[in-house]
């Protein structure tokens, strides 16, 4: 249903701009300048980022660049009044989980063959290529990614001789030990408030979050094999301890600052935590270590891959200007600087796994993660608001607080995703 009203709010936008006024994100007679949104927030600031880009964009093109600031917060809000009202950008940074919502509504542009054109098609990382893929056709490209891997404090395993785990068993094995040898660490938090790590554990087991058969999605986190990872996950904290109960209603922000104090001694955490620790406890340098999350047996196991897409809205008056705006966020040059100043991946495979086969001891683990294990969730319009809602996470939470037992909690779940889903 929700899609549905976005949908109508285009139209309705659509059909209010006239053919003398126009529509865009620039609201200015000049066509040769061009509105961007880029989100901040959990982004570090990058307004010295931008003023290299609009002063390269105005020598490439002539045309002065707009950059709008949208906190992460209130941005999805922003984008569907925005396109309700006609008021959309030119370009917009959007969240990864958005795109196929934005597209499914009618309010981007289908960049397919512009990214053919341009040879960046087959370079995107598979992951978040899917992400942006509505009914077979492009409507973002990826922009940069992050990606959750295995974060521990390389100090005190060393201290006690033990060394990342590699399979389930090793991870739940190191995290009881750790119990014993660190009493005043908690050996691996899990986290209540959040969905990402949980999914790694789901997908590990070989099972899934939703399914779409004949065009129609249906929840999967009931089925066997995704009880299997969910029971695996919950028991660290319910059966084994290794969690403490505070943590059931943290969030990542929450487990980011437990990290940075010292408390956690191994976490699944984001590729972007490492630098926000560091910058925060520089005492801390040189004592942490990443590792890829091991599948049940070894291997990789598959994590949540988000970031953003750079999308061009299609009242954009002229998409050809739009496109140029896109090329040269995505051209080797800004995206090498946007990686080393924000500490996210780049959306293009090659240049990932350079960073991979670079062997920084807290980033190529996290390289390899999202080449070997990167996932997205679901791409039905509808998953925004199963996360909206927080459906997995309310699961994780009833579980960690012995409401529910694993396998009433994942049947609770999936009854009010396929609500969603079939709204």
């Amino acid at each position: 249903m929700r899609t549905r009203l976005i949908a109508v709010g285009v139209a309705l936008g659509l059909a209010a701009c006239g053919a003398a006024t126009g529509c865009g994100g620039s609201g200015s007679a000049d066509d040769r300048a061009l509105t961007v949104w880029i989100m901040e927030g959990t982004n570090p600031d990058s307004r010295p980022f931008f003023k290299e880009v609009r002063e390269a964009f105005t020598e490439r093109t002539g045309a002065d660049l707009k950059v709008q600031y949208v906190p992460w917060p209130d941005a999805h809000d922003k984008f569907t009044k925005a396109m309700a009202g006609g008021t959309t950008p030119d370009v917009a940074e959007v969240g990864s989980t958005w795109t196929t919502e934005f597209a499914s509504a009618g309010a981007l542009t289908d960049l397919t063959e512009r990214t053919g054109r341009a040879g960046l098609d087959e370079d995107l990382v598979s992951g978040l290529r899917e992400a942006a893929t509505y009914e077979d056709r492009l409507y973002g490209v990826p922009w940069y990614a992050g990606v959750r891997a295995l974060l521990y404090r390389k100090d005190v395993f060393d201290k006690h001789g033990l060394a990342a785990p590699t399979t389930w068993k090793e991870l739940q094995d190191t995290a009881v030990r750790l119990k014993t040898l660190e009493p005043k660490m908690i050996p691996f938090p899990v986290v209540g408030d959040s969905e990402y790590a949980l999914d790694a554990f789901i997908w590990g087991a070989g099972g899934q979050l939703a399914v779409e058969k004949d065009g129609r999605w249906k929840s999967a986190v009931d089925s066997r094999k995704s009880v299997e990872g969910i029971r695996f996950y919950t028991d660290l904290a319910t059966r084994h301890g290794v969690s403490t109960k505070a943590a059931a209603t943290w969030n990542e922000a929450d487990l980011v600052d437990h990290l940075t104090a010292g408390r956690v001694a191994m976490a699944v955490s984001g590729s972007w935590t490492p630098s926000a620790v560091l910058a925060a406890a520089p005492e801390l340098k040189g004592k942490l270590a990443a590792a890829p999350i091991p599948g049940p047996d070894g291997g990789v196991s598959p994590s949540f891959l988000g970031g953003s897409h750079l999308a061009v809205f299609n009242t954009a008056r002229d998409q050809d200007l739009a496109w140029e705006l896109v090329e040269l966020l995505s051209d080797a040059e800004f995206t090498a600087k946007w990686a080393e100043q924000s500490g996210y991946f780049p959306g293009q495979r090659p240049l990932v796994e350079k960073v991979r086969d670079g062997g920084e001891p807290l980033v190529a683990p996290f390289a390899r993660q999202m080449l070997e294990g990167g996932t997205t969730v679901p791409t039905t319009p509808a998953y925004g608001q199963v996360q909206g809602r927080k459906t997995l996470a309310q699961m994780v939470q009833a579980i960690l607080t012995g409401k529910k037992d694993v396998e009433r909690a994942a049947a609770d779940a999936a009854r009010d995703m396929d609500r969603t889903f079939g709204d």
